[in-house]
């Protein structure tokens, strides 16, 4: 019988929903909390019953990417791939890699120094938004309408001084409704959207209060998450879309742990189904 088994770093009920499903599916299933876990370089792959195939849940982007290469080492099949957890983690490679494949995205522009930022912010003007190369749920997306609000920003960054704070990374501020489109896709299918309204602000994320609110899936949606996923090499992935009023849809990120328990409860889509289903199949090619 094949186990699936899914890896997590803070048990939440997405993870739970997808132990259930495999279950209910016939499937064997085990939960692995990766803080809990260790490896070596002489490591072999039944040191560890990690399963037939392990579903990369960690909510910390450096633990699950990390404990993803540990994994592939041991030839263990996982998903999402590191490449593909490396480059939907970190929103310059990210736009760099949709920018490459002619992927609409919003124009962002990356500096590697305060001075370098400020002369950067000189020529773009206001308002623009600054956000971490990486980070979720919205934190630390500051729109800079002026340049004292730039100026606070900078030297706040070069106070903090972490290993990421000298990566600047500027979008342009997209003219949209007060809304985004979160679509999950499994193995480059859209399988699921939603609208993701802002509760007052800019920020349209779900954990920051955004309602959430089913959204036909368009064959433009479609045909654009699947360019997507297959430039970022496939998987399990949650696509950010903003309704650009004069560019159209422009894809904005790409989510490797994608969560779902706002999307479940609008979903005509049995959404972790899907995910369990993709998991099956892709050991059995």
């Amino acid at each position: 019988m094949t186990e699936i088994c899914i890896v997590f770093d803070r048990l939440r009920s997405e993870e739970k929903i997808l132990e259930k499903q495999a279950v209910e599916l016939g499937y064997e299933s085990k939960m692995v909390d990766a803080k809990s876990t260790h490896f070596n370089t002489d490591s072999a792959k039944n040191d560890n019953n990690f399963g037939d195939v392990v579903l990369e849940r960690c909510i910390s982007y450096y633990r699950g990417l990390h404990f993803t290469s540990c994994l592939e080492f041991l030839d263990i099949p996982v998903i999402n791939k590191f490449d593909v957890s490396n480059i939907c983690g970190n929103k310059l490679l990210t736009s760099l890699l949709l920018r490459k494949n002619n992927i609409p995205t919003p124009k962002t522009y990356f500096s590697f120094s305060a001075d370098a930022t400020r002369e950067n912010l000189d020529k773009i003007g206001y308002p623009v938004v600054i956000k971490p190369v990486v980070g979720s749920w919205g934190r630390n997306i500051i729109p800079l309408k002026d340049k004292d609000t730039s100026e606070a920003v900078i030297e706040q960054r070069e106070i903090t001084d972490g290993p990421l704070d000298r990566i600047f990374y500027i979008q342009e501020l997209v003219d949209r409704p007060p809304r985004d489109i979160r679509v999950i896709t499994v193995g480059d299918n859209a399988i699921a959207a939603m609208y993701r309204k802002s509760s007052g602000g800019f920020k349209t994320n779900i954990a920051l209060g955004a309602e959430p609110e089913i959204c036909d899936i368009t064959n433009e949606m479609e045909d654009l998450c699947a360019k997507t996923s297959k430039a970022v090499g496939g998987g399990i992935l949650g696509i950010d879309l903003m309704e650009d009023k004069k560019k159209g849809l422009v894809v904005n990120e790409i989510n490797n742990t994608v969560e779902f328990k706002g999307l479940i409860k609008v979903a005509k889509t049995n959404i972790p189904k899907e995910m369990i289903d993709f998991a099956v199949n892709s050991i059995k090619k």
